[in-house]
């Protein structure tokens, strides 16, 4: 089998559980969260910094690296994880929201969707027979079907069109998909439409995939709208299968998604904040590029114990920002990302030990209070 997914532990009182994730490169222990290495990178940072840390699993993005590169670099080197020298687990996302997000760059029916690359404007033809194709190629270790994304807010119609071809794409990338060291995730669609998200989830789980993550949320919409949907949707899951939520990396989102029965998340966020000197830290975001920390001789949070805090201080992190210093940028990448893996750390250790419920109650409202809002 490509993936055996096994659950360790379940919370008595929510749909929280705690798991191992085994793939053909490693065994990750869920929930997890994976930072996003879109070009075959995590930015700023190195796999052996990533391994380093904890982390397990990564996201790549098939889209980017089949417009640049290209997979048949990839494959000369053996594939994405030794082309990038990472050891541990990769899921490579379709493309689909990237391409969805073009707007009048791509045109769609059902044999698929051709776009105009962002990078030299050469035209592509991209079919849910491709995609998996190009994945199989890559070799990662989890596959994502390519998917219809409708935008936040959308018209009912729009998006139980998307679902359609959503299950339509999903049905043709199974029968594609030939790589039998590879897993294949199905996406469910629908908005915040509860009844059009449990048509797509009982839909796709009829194809038995691999697992399921559910898609096309973090795209603007209120938080609590996001909860109602996972109410809705996890519901309709395999309880055996991976739970896989996507676009979701705000420390509150991450505890409300484990609580709702999601195994793994991933975002950009802490990568990106992080290049615009935006840290995480356990008093909330810390904007360390400015003026006020000119001189403060304090590390990024005394609560954290990853070597940036051990060793720098927000003075010094900021001076490197503003003088345009790469290592800065470096810095606050590695810190974020250590935050939020101590983080899913922590909700491992809470559920291993039967006590969810009781951090859940405890840390929920601070970091509600810290970075709740928009996702």
């Amino acid at each position: 089998m490509p993936l055996e997914f096994k659950i360790t532990h379940k919370c008595s009182y929510t749909a929280a559980r705690a798991g191992k994730l085994k793939t053909a490169h490693a065994t990750v222990s869920t929930p997890a969260f994976m930072p996003v290495g879109t070009q075959g990178t995590v930015k700023a940072i190195t796999t052996d910094e990533l391994a380093a840390m904890g982390t397990g699993i990564i996201l790549s993005n098939c889209y980017h690296l089949f417009l640049r590169p290209g997979v048949e670099l990839i494959a000369r080197h053996g594939g994405l994880h030794k082309f990038m020298n990472w050891p541990g687990a990769i899921l490579t996302d379709s493309g689909g929201f990237q391409v969805f997000s073009l707007g009048g760059l791509r045109k769609l029916n059902d044999q698929g969707v051709v776009f105009t690359s962002h990078i030299d404007g050469s035209t592509h033809f991209l079919t849910p027979e491709r995609v998996m194709r190009l994945q199989n190629i890559i070799g990662s270790d989890i596959a994502m079907i390519l998917d219809q994304c409708p935008p936040y807010p959308a018209e009912r119609e729009e998006v139980e069109d998307a679902v359609r071809r959503t299950t339509l794409w999903a049905k043709r990338s199974k029968e594609a998909h030939i790589n039998s060291d590879q897993a294949a995730f199905a996406i469910i669609q629908g908005g915040v439409y509860g009844d059009l998200r449990e048509r797509s989830a009982k839909e796709l789980v009829e194809l038995n995939f691999d697992g399921y993550a559910i898609g096309g949320l973090s795209v603007g919409e209120p938080k609590h709208l996001m909860y109602e949907v996972l109410d809705s949707t996890v519901p309709e899951l395999p309880q055996e299968k991976v739970h896989y939520l996507m676009g979701v990396g705000s420390p509150d989102a991450l505890l409300e998604g484990v609580r709702y029965g999601i195994d793994i998340f991933d975002c950009v966020l802490p990568t990106r904040i992080a290049r615009n000197g935006r840290v995480m830290t356990s008093e909330g975001y810390l904007p360390v590029r400015n003026s006020a920390f000119a001189y403060d001789l304090e590390p990024l949070d005394k609560a954290c114990s990853c070597p940036v805090c051990k060793n720098y201080s927000r003075a010094y992190i900021r001076h490197l920002i503003n003088a345009g210093e790469i290592l800065g940028l470096r810095l606050t990448t590695y810190h974020n990302l250590y935050y939020l893996d101590r983080l899913m750390r922590e909700i491992r250790e809470a559920l291993s030990e039967d006590r969810f419920e009781e951090y859940y109650r405890k840390v929920s409202p601070q970091l509600t209070k810290m970075y709740g809002g928009v996702v």
